[in-house]
């Protein structure tokens, strides 16, 4: 007997053995079979799907759920497009806070929309003596005033108040760390978000870290998320470097550095396991600190490294040598020169071929790149979304040259590279099927077109956010596709991206998610 039954659906399981199907059954959260072996049998509930199509559910590789969450509730300035506006926007949220001296957290800012970066001075006008961090939405910088900047060592740089990369993370340093109740209650509503998008799992890209960590102690919030019931999509969670420390392993294991206990990449369950090791290289091409091998057009720099070149190198290959799956953050191509060299490096020391090592963005990717990238097994991790949203600016800065490496889609898969697809939410939308329909039309939503060689099929696409997403995770043995044995984690839309005109694919209606058989809430057929 069948918990559940799917009947008259159009099930696409990106499956190549059984790619369609009409009737799916599901038990004890399990898919057990598909059309005539499970038509026959009695289910205790026979849902009639009147033609919708069923997909896997969608895994989103690379979130930021404690930062989205927190974010939502934060007093922002966006879509403050001149400087005055924003001021405005900071002096009524200091107006809320009744301690003098207290922290204002102001989110939404990007210097791109005012032409040019606010000052502290501004800031100092409108801030009445409490501390104001203002982020930047790319999460690679802030805006600080005068009382923020005076609690900084002398040797922390600045531009007038402008904090990028590590001189952000000493910023936030000064904070105390946010509750474990706060952080869970923030967890608890961006997972919310994923779900109501189709997405069934996904992977916290960094927690514990100077740039985006929220709390020595963050792991438990995910943990207590959980424990509450809070917790509606399976979590894996990536831990970020700088919580690594020196060990005194015995010898003959080779591990420089590690976690506590040796904790790494597998550690945990179906619903909350710890995933890769978080490895940032380089800044964000919306702050301009993306490393490049040649100058943004139109500066006169070409971004920064957040570290010694050699320190991440040794960071990259100790953490091979540990056990982890290593998800590198490079978005600029002289960043992926340094991940890729260092990856070399690693797998000839100790050759781990099934380590399915991530470059997480692979935002600027040379041609002479791409054969490394299959050559190393390096899986690329990439942001659709990046392009519909920043696509204009992201390609005038690049020049006409650099623009069609961006964001590549169909160099990687005519290569033979494992192609990604997610979010990082919240810096920008999350919603896959808008990102799916950009990797087949390359067009930004002012309607330029950025690499046209680099779109991709429908099926493609998706395979990059089900079959590709789940191979990323260590994941293809029980999500991914709607195969029998396989979790019974799927969403359900109110049209077919494989048959709709491309431009439609970004709007198609989710119409409930099941995680572990069981629908959404709020959602159910």
């Amino acid at each position: 007997m069948l918990c559940t039954r799917l009947t008259n659906a159009n099930i696409v399981t990106m499956d190549p053995d059984h790619p369609v199907a009409h009737d799916l059954g599901i038990w004890q959260g399990r898919i057990v079979g598909l059309d005539d072996a499970v038509t026959s049998l009695r289910a205790d509930r026979v849902i009639d799907l009147q033609g919708a199509t069923v997909l896997p559910g969608f895994i989103d590789s690379h979130v930021h759920l404690a930062w989205a969450g927190l974010k939502a509730s934060t007093p922002s300035v966006a879509p403050c497009a001149r400087v005055e506006d924003v001021l405005a926007a900071v002096e009524d949220a200091v107006a809320r806070k009744c301690s003098p001296g207290a922290w204002v957290d102001i989110a939404g800012y990007d210097q791109r929309a005012l032409g040019r970066h606010l000052t502290a001075a501004e800031l100092d006008k409108v801030s009445h003596g409490r501390k104001v961090l203002m982020m930047h939405d790319s999460g690679h910088g802030c805006v600080v005033n005068s009382a923020v900047l005076d609690l900084l060592p002398a040797h922390v740089p600045h531009e007038n108040g402008f904090l990028a990369e590590s001189a952000m993370g000493a910023a936030r340093a000064l904070r105390l760390p946010h509750s474990q109740e706060e952080l869970a209650d923030a967890i608890a509503y961006a997972a919310r978000t994923c779900l109501a998008q189709g997405v069934t799992a996904c992977a916290e890209a960094g927690i514990g870290g100077k740039l985006f960590g929220h709390s020595p102690v963050e792991l438990a919030a995910y943990q207590l998320t959980r424990e509450q019931g809070r917790l509606p999509v399976r979590v894996q969670l990536m831990v970020a470097a700088d919580a690594l420390r020196p060990v005194a392993a015995h010898d003959s294991d080779g591990i420089p550095r590690a976690l506590g206990l040796g904790l790494r990449t597998g550690f945990g369950d179906d619903w909350l396991s710890v995933g890769a090791l978080k490895i940032y290289t380089d800044g964000g091409m919306m702050a301009r600190t993306a490393a490049l091998s040649s100058p943004y057009h139109g500066l006169s720099h070409a971004g920064q490294l957040q570290d010694d070149p050699e320190f991440l190198a040794d960071t990259i290959v100790d953490g091979h040598l540990a056990g982890w799956q290593l998800a590198i953050h490079a978005i600029g191509d002289r960043a992926a020169d340094l991940a890729l060299d260092a990856l070399e490096r690693a797998q000839r020391i100790r050759p781990r071929p099934g380590a399915r090592h991530r470059i997480e963005h692979a935002g600027l990717v040379r041609p002479d790149q791409l054969p490394r990238f299959a050559r190393l097994g390096a899986i690329a991790v990439v942001q659709p979304n990046f392009l519909r949203y920043f696509g204009d600016d992201y390609a005038s800065v690049m020049g006409e040259d650099r623009a069609p490496w961006l964001y590549r889609g169909k160099g990687f898969l005519d290569h033979g590279i494992t192609l990604v697809g997610s979010s990082d939410r919240p810096v920008t939308d999350g919603a896959p099927l808008r990102a799916i329909q950009f990797m087949v039309e390359r067009a930004s939503e002012s309607g330029r077109v950025i690499g046209p060689d680099e779109g991709i099929t429908v099926d493609d696409a998706l395979r990059s956010y089900t079959v590709g997403g789940a191979f990323a995770c260590h994941w293809d043995d029980r999500a991914g596709s709607l195969t029998p044995g396989k979790r019974a984690d799927l969403v359900v839309l109110g049209d077919d991206p494989r048959r709709v005109g491309a431009s439609r694919i970004g709007d198609i209606e989710v119409v409930t998610t099941f995680v572990d058989g069981r629908e959404s809430e709020g959602t159910a057929l």
